[in-house]
């Protein structure tokens, strides 16, 4: 169960990749949420499917507003404050910037296996990379 009058930030557990950048956020970024891999959460309770969650790192408000991937990003550094918050309120306000986090977001996802902590475990079929608005 998870504490539902915080922020929830939920990632992929299984990913080595993913794993890294949850646990480096909460000692660097230190975001006001709960973070936690999806495979650990009850997605259902979330208000998020579990293909959702396999896809992209999903930001999860209180009220259950999801946010996914560059966004989530964005909403984590906003609840950090400070300098971290600068940078997050660009990524989710200035139409460029947005549409830049967007583009590098998916590229990172598209290519998890090959960073660092990456396996071959952590591919994202290009199906999964679509996501649901561009599927048939």
């Amino acid at each position: 169960m998870v504490n539902r009058a915080l922020p929830v930030l939920v990632y992929d557990g299984d990913c080595g990749f993913c794993t890294s950048c949850a646990h480096r956020a909460q000692r660097l970024v230190r975001p006001r949420c709960t973070v936690v891999p999806w495979q650990l959460v009850d997605l259902a309770d979330l208000g998020v499917s579990e293909e959702r969650a396999a896809r992209e790192v999903l930001w999860v408000t209180p009220p259950g507003t999801v946010y996914g991937g560059a966004q989530a990003v964005a909403k984590a550094l906003l609840s950090a404050g400070g300098g971290w918050a600068v940078l997050g309120g660009a990524l989710r306000g200035l139409p460029p910037l947005r549409w830049a986090a967007h583009a590098v977001y998916r590229l990172v996802a598209a290519n998890r296996h090959r960073l660092p902590g990456g396996t071959p475990a952590c591919a994202l079929s290009h199906r999964d990379l679509a996501g649901p608005a561009h599927r048939h």
